[in-house]
């Protein structure tokens, strides 16, 4: 092999291992950025169990925990919109003292990506007045709208009317 034939092998096996190299690094950086799985719907419609377990604390804080710092509250028993964490923790403060129990009676989640969904529908509340005693039972169309933020499910809007023929 003379000098030339040697310094053309050279350059076509470095071409070669530069060449295996950038597609392996291309390789393994596609297949190491994964894009985030989206959640189940069953996944997000548990996220009304993780708040009516923190009703039952009768912690206003605990359950305004679960909301977004710029979380909106249109809350089923009070006129006014909730629209910050102190406004929310009030709204708690006032609600938790009827001792509410909810259950769910229809659930549609809606998964709109991996870090938003929608669970919508009708659920019940039981609620014992401090005073007397006496409960009653409140049905209620709901929309909690979720946002994963810093990798924790959190509301973001949060929608409870009283059924109009109830």
């Amino acid at each position: 092999m003379n000098r030339t034939t040697r310094i053309r092998a050279a350059v076509v096996t470095a071409t070669a291992l530069v060449t295996a190299a950038t597609v392996s690094v291309g390789v393994s950086q596609a297949g190491g950025s994964e894009p985030p799985r989206e959640p189940g719907k069953k996944q997000i419609a548990a996220l009304f169990d993780r708040w009516n377990a923190a009703l039952r604390t009768g912690d206003p804080e605990k359950v305004a925990g679960l909301y977004a710092k710029d979380a909106v509250l249109l809350p089923t028993v009070s006129n006014k919109i909730r629209t910050n964490h102190a406004e929310i923790v009030d709204y708690f403060e006032h609600f938790l003292q009827n001792k509410p129990v909810g259950e769910k009676k229809r659930t549609i989640v809606n998964v709109l990506d991996a870090n938003s969904a929608i669970d919508t529908g009708v659920y019940q509340f039981t609620l014992t007045d401090p005073a007397t005693g006496a409960q009653r039972v409140v049905e209620a169309r709901y929309t909690y709208e979720y946002e994963k933020r810093g990798g924790k499910w959190l509301i973001v809007n949060h929608h409870s009317s009283a059924m109009p023929e109830g």
